[in-house]
C-alpha cells in the first residue's frame, strides 16, 4: 500500500504506474482517494477546532458557576452539549471515510522499480541469464508421474478417493527424495546465515490482507469455516505477519529467516497435461526465505536471494534460468520480481520452480512494521524468495537425473539425507 502523502503529491506518477501495469480500470481510484483524503483532513481540522472550543468553553463554566452567573453557565453547558453532538457525527463520518480510503488504497498497485520491463502478461517476461547447460538425453523421458509410479513412489488414484483432484500420496524412496530436498534446503539456508523457523500454518484475515492483494487472496486462500483463520499459501505469510505492529531496533536489521511449511492453494482453473501431474496441486511443502531490512539495502538482498535459489538447484545438477517479471505479471504489492525456472528435458523448455520479490514498504505499511533508528522510526522493506517448493523442485531433479532404465541418480548433495543411497531403482 502506498503512502497517501505520496499519492497526494504525485498523482501523475501513480496513474502512470497503473497504466504500465495495464490496469486502466483502477485509474479513477487515484482521484477518489485524493478526494477522500481531503474530506478526512477537513473533518479532522473541524474536529480539532471544536475540541479546542469545547475545552475553552468547559473551563469557563466553572468560573461562571463560582461567580454565581448560572444563566451564562447554563448557556455554556448547552454549547458543550452541541459540540459533543457535532463531534460524534464528525468522528463517525471520519471513520467511515477512513475505511473507504484504506479499501481503495489497498487496491492501488505499488510503484514498480524503473528496471521492470513493460509487458501485458507472463508471455512478455524477459530472460535474464542461464545457469548450466540444458541437456536432452538420447532416450525418451516419461511424464514425471509415470516415472514415480514405476518406482512405487506415487499414488494419485487413492488421493482422489480421499481428497479429490490436486492431491497425492508419495511413498517409499520418492517420499524420501521429497523430504531429503526439504532437509537439504533447510541446511543450505542455515549455512547462508538464515535463522530456521517453523511458523503457524493458519493466519488471521488481517494478516492475509497485510501480506497480499485482494486478487491474490481470492485466487489462492482456503478459509477455515466459522473462524477468522486461513490456511497459508506460503510461509512468507506467517513470517511477515510475525512482525505485525512491531517496532524493531535498527541494529537488528537485516532480519534473515528461512522457514518450512506446508502450503495450501486453490489453484482455480488448472488444467492440461502438465497440470494433472504434480506440477500444480492444492497442497505442497516449501522452504522459503524472508528478509526484513533497511530500504536502501533491499535491492542488494534481492540479488542475493535469487542467486541462492540458483545455487541450490545447480548443486542438484539442474540447469536453471532467471526470468524478469514484466509489469503486467507483477503482483500489485511487488516492486520487482524474478522467477527461477528449471530445465525440463522432457518438455525441452524451462518451468517455474521459484520466485523472488522485493515489496518495498508495502507489507510493512499494511502491517505496521517499523524500525527504530537514530533519526526516528521508519517502515522496513520486506523481501521473500523460494528456496525450493515440492513437488516442482522434485520434478526438476527427477527429470534431470532419470536414466534410460527408469532409475534416478541421487545428486551427491542429497545422498547424506537419503542414508547414502546413490540411486532409486525399479524394484523387480
Amino acid at each position: 500500500m502506498l503512502d497517501i502523502k505520496f499519492v497526494r503529491a504525485n498523482p501523475d506518477i501513480v496513474k502512470e504506474n497503473i497504466k504500465k501495469k495495464f490496469q486502466d480500470e483502477k485509474l479513477p481510484l487515484v482521484d477518489e482517494v485524493i478526494s477522500l483524503d481531503q474530506k478526512i483532513r477537513q473533518l479532522k481540522q473541524e474536529g480539532d477546532e471544536l475540541r479546542k472550543e469545547r475545552n475553552t468553553t468547559s473551563s469557563k463554566i466553572g468560573i461562571l458557576m463560582r461567580e454565581k452567573k448560572l444563566d451564562e453557565a447554563e448557556e455554556k453547558k448547552k454549547r458543550v452539549t452541541e459540540i459533543n453532538s457535532k463531534l460524534v457525527n464528525i468522528e463517525k463520518e471520519e471513520n467511515e471515510l477512513s475505511i473507504s480510503l484504506k479499501e481503495k488504497m489497498m487496491v492501488i498497485p505499488n510503484i514498480m522499480d524503473p528496471s521492470v520491463p513493460i509487458g501485458k502478461d507472463d508471455s512478455e517476461n524477459v530472460e535474464i541469464e542461464k545457469f548450466g547447460e540444458p541437456y536432452v538425453p538420447d532416450y525418451e523421458i516419461p511424464y514425471h508421474p509415470d516415472i514415480c509410479e514405476a518406482l512405487d513412489g506415487l499414488d494419485k488414484e487413492s488421493a482422489g478417493r480421499t481428497s479429490g483432484n490436486g492431491f497425492y500420496y508419495l511413498m517409499g524412496d520418492i517420499a524420501r527424495l521429497h523430504s531429503a530436498m526439504l532437509s537439504y534446503a533447510r541446511d543450505f539456508m542455515i549455512n547462508k546465515g538464515f535463522t530456521y523457523c517453523v511458523p503457524p500454518f493458519m493466519i488471521r484475515s488481517d494478516v492475509v490482507t497485510g501480506v497480499m492483494s485482494f486478487a491474490e487472496m481470492d485466487a489462492m486462500m482456503y478459509k477455515i469455516e466459522g473462524e477468522d483463520l486461513y490456511l497459508i499459501g506460503t510461509s512468507e505469510h506467517s513470517m511477515i505477519g510475525k512482525f505485525k505492529g512491531q517496532t524493531v531496533k535498527e541494529e537488528m536489521l537485516p532480519i534473515t529467516l528461512t522457514s518450512y511449511s506446508p502450503c495450501f492453494r486453490k489453484e482455480v482453473g488448472s488444467h492440461g497435461l502438465e497440470e494433472r501431474g504434480l506440477y500444480r496441486v492444492h497442497q505442497f511443502e516449501k522452504q522459503e526465505m524472508v528478509v526484513l531490512c533497511k530500504p536502501e539495502d533491499a535491492m542488494d538482498w534481492y540479488n542475493k536471494m535469487w542467486s541462492y535459489t540458483v545455487e541450490f538447484f545447480r548443486s542438484l545438477d539442474v540447469p536453471v534460468r532467471t526470468l524478469e517479471c514484466c509489469s503486467g505479471d507483477l503482483a500489485d504489492l511487488k516492486v520487482k520480481s524474478c522467477d527461477v525456472e528449471a530445465w525440463s528435458p522432457r518438455q525441452k523448455k524451462y518451468f517455474e520452480v521459484g520466485s523472488c520479490s522485493t515489496l518495498g514498504d508495502a507489507q510493512a505499511r499494511r502491517l505496521g512494521i517499523r524500525a527504530r533508528g537514530e533519526n526516528g522510526n521508519y517502515l522496513v522493506s520486506t523481501l521473500n524468495n523460494t528456496v525450493v517448493a515440492t513437488p516442482r523442485g522434485m520434478i526438476a531433479v527427477i527429470e534431470n537425473n532419470v536414466n534410460a532404465d527408469g532409475s534416478i541418480n541421487i545428486p551427491k548433495a542429497l545422498q547424506p539425507y537419503m542414508g547414502g543411497l546413490e540411486k532409486i531403482e525399479i524394484k523387480k
